[in-house]
This record gives C-alpha cells, sequence and structure tokens, in this order.
C-alpha cells in the first residue's frame, strides 16, 4: 500500500502510472495508491467518482519518433481530503500493509506553520506536521517505518523533508524512542523526478469523457538515492535507484535547465517566442546543438552517465509538437538560473580546454 500526499497532474502522469504498470507484473507486489488531497476537495471527489481510473496522453518526441499514445490508469484504491478524513488518514498509517509514503506538495509544501505549534486530534496544516503524526501513530502502533519518498522539485528534498520533520517534532516534545525511530527506523530518500506533465492535451478524443485526463511527455526519470539501493520496493524502467544521485541532477541541470536558460538568452534576437521553434529554427537549431555536444556535454564526461545521450534526449523533447514551452515562463529568475546552469560550465571549459567555449561566452558576456 502506498500513502500519496497530492493528487496533482504530476504524480498521476509520474508515480501512479509507474505502480500501475509495475502492478502488472504478477512477480511484483507493489499495492494501491490512497490518495491525500489538502488544499480543496474536487480532484479527490473526481477520483473517487471515476473509481479511481482516469487516463495518461503520453504525447512527444522519442528517439526521433512521434509518440501519441493513451494509457489507462488504475493503481489508485481512493482519495481523501485532510481535513473531512483524517480519522482514515491515521487507521492507514497504522496499516501493516503501508510501505511506502509518496508526496508532491509542491516546494510550498515543504515548510513548518505557525498553527501547529501544538498537536491536536484534527489534521495539522503543513506537510511536515501532517507526516509527523502519521509517523508518531504508526510508532505508536509498533510498526515498521515506512519508505518516504518527497517528489518535490527541490535539490536533497528528502533531507530537508526529514529536518523538517525533526523541528516540527522538537515543537511537539515528541520522546526520544519516537524520535530514534524517526531517525533510524524510516527510510528517508531524496530523488531527482523530470517529466513534463502540462495539463490536459489540447485536443483528445477523451477530453469531456474523462475529467482527468492529463498529458505528459514520453520521457520519464525518477532516480531515488538510498544507502540501500536494492531494497527499494519500486522496479521500473524509468526508476534508478543509487546511492548517489548528485550525478543525475548535475546532468538535468547543466543540460536540460541550461538549454532552457541559453535560449533565454539567445532567441528574443530572433523574434522566437517557444522551445520548439528554437530547436525547429535554422540557425537557433544548429546553434543549440553546438552549445550542447560541444561546449556542455565535454565538461560533463566521466562526470554524469551518458551526457551525449541524455543532450539527445534533450533536443527531442524540445521538438515536442504537443508542447507550447514558452520562453517568457523559463525567464523567470533568469539570472539566479543562469548562475547555477550556465556560468559553471563556462568556467569548467575554460579550466579544462584553456579556451573560451564560443557561444557560452558569447550569452554570458
Amino acid at each position: 500500500m502506498i500513502l500519496q500526499f497530492g493528487a496533482g497532474n504530476f504524480l498521476r502522469a509520474f508515480a501512479d502510472l509507474f505502480i500501475d504498470e509495475m502492478s502488472r507484473d504478477p512477480d511484483m507486489i507493489v499495492g494501491r495508491v490512497r490518495v491525500v488531497q489538502s488544499t480543496g476537495r474536487d480532484r479527490a471527489e473526481a477520483l473517487n467518482r471515476a473509481g479511481g481510473r482516469y487516463h495518461v496522453a503520453i504525447q512527444g518526441y522519442e528517439t526521433g519518433q512521434i509518440v501519441d499514445k493513451t494509457v489507462e490508469v488504475a493503481s489508485i484504491e481512493c482519495a481523501w481530503h485532510a481535513g473531512d478524513d483524517w480519522d482514515a488518514i491515521l487507521d492507514t498509517a497504522a496499516d501493516p500493509g503501508l510501505r511506502v509514503i509518496l508526496s508532491n506538495t509542491t516546494e510550498a509544501g515543504l515548510a513548518l506553520d505557525d498553527a501547529d505549534e501544538r498537536p491536536g486530534p484534527a489534521a495539522p496544516v503543513s506537510f511536515p506536521a501532517k507526516l509527523l503524526a502519521l509517523l508518531r501513530h504508526r510508532h505508536r502502533a509498533g510498526l515498521p517505518g515506512p519508505w518516504i519518498v518527497p517528489c518535490e522539485l527541490i535539490e536533497a528534498n528528502g533531507a530537508v523533508l526529514k529536518g523538517l520533520v525533526r523541528r516540527q517534532a522538537e515543537r511537539w516534545g515528541v520522546p526520544a524512542d519516537t524520535l530514534d525511530w524517526l531517525e533510524n527506523d524510516c527510510r528517508w530518500v531524496n530523488t531527482l523526478v523530470d517529466r513534463i506533465v502540462p495539463g490536459p492535451p489540447g485536443e483528445h478524443p477523451l477530453l469531456g469523457v474523462d475529467p482527468l485526463l492529463v498529458s505528459a511527455e514520453p520521457f520519464a526519470f525518477w532516480a531515488v538515492e538510498s544507502a540501500a539501493p536494492d531494497a527499494f520496493p519500486f522496479r521500473h524502467p524509468a526508476i534508478l535507484t543509487a546511492p548517489d544521485i548528485a550525478p543525475y541532477t548535475l546532468r538535468k541541470v547543466r543540460l536540460l535547465n541550461a538549454a532552457h536558460s541559453a535560449l533565454v538568452c539567445k532567441a528574443p534576437a530572433f523574434g522566437v517566442e517557444t522551445v520548439r521553434e528554437c530547436v525547429e529554427h535554422p540557425v537557433l537549431g544548429e546553434w543549440l546543438e553546438g552549445l550542447l555536444f560541444e561546449e556542455i556535454v565535454p565538461v560533463l564526461e566521466g562526470r554524469c552517465d551518458d551526457p551525449a545521450g541524455f543532450a539527445r534526449a534533450v533536443l527531442d523533447r524540445f521538438r515536442n509538437p504537443f508542447l507550447e514551452h514558452r520562453l517568457s515562463s523559463i525567464a523567470l529568475n533568469h539570472e539566479a538560473k543562469i548562475a547555477v546552469r550556465l556560468k559553471p560550465a563556462l568556467s569548467e571549459y575554460r579550466s579544462q580546454f584553456g579556451a573560451d567555449p564560443p557561444r557560452l561566452a558569447e550569452i554570458l558576456a
């Protein structure tokens, strides 16, 4: 059994889809998902009306070929609202069959709230406090700690969440034996999630038929950092478990994210507004390929897995004809992004090759 905080599009087209696919393997015991929605009730009610079933339209390019297929997902058993169904959620926390707690509460969800100064019978306000309440309830039932698998888009998300739960435990005066159980028996992991899930497709036969229909690109990658990678309960082609996932984070930031920010620098002079238009442009497309394969991939060789192959996948993803990814949305917090995504590659290229990479030097001048 999996308890999942978050009922949004991303988890439904990512983890929940993988769980559905894993469950079809008779040799794999995965369990079904019980979803908790904390903000509003609409998504939980829609999931329950649909019996937990919905469709994902997988649309885009993969290895140079257009992919356009639709799959039904049936991994969700039920959905609850935290404020209304807290007792049922507590019961799940004390269920011996619970193995994994998943979350994607967005970056804003990884924060404490002053309203949770003291524990009470109702659901706490913040996600870390909710998680602590559930884990305390499970510990009191004498059960082993679950895997805690956050999917929020921040680096070291498991360590951050664990630290917040520890701070909340100090607020509540949690006893030492529970603190020890939280620290050593629960399995907190850092993750890297990578899949573009833009929401419902613009056109599809199931629009108006399935209110939970969501689209996703073909590419999907989920890296899970664990000291015991072979013990992680999920096995799927898109999931990689390793003792250190920093190289995969480096690869994503320096290639996918860096290419986005580089286009924000370069494309305005050409009057281009979307990522797809950039890669299809006769000048910008060639420029981007040169940037990736001649200036960024060379400084990543030996530091992460197959940077050239990942760069080719990035170009396929950027060509997605079903997705209009506007450069204006990527441009938010631009200066902070280029400091992380592009400037290190410039200095590393200079150090390694004793010259300026021309494209990086041009856009960072």
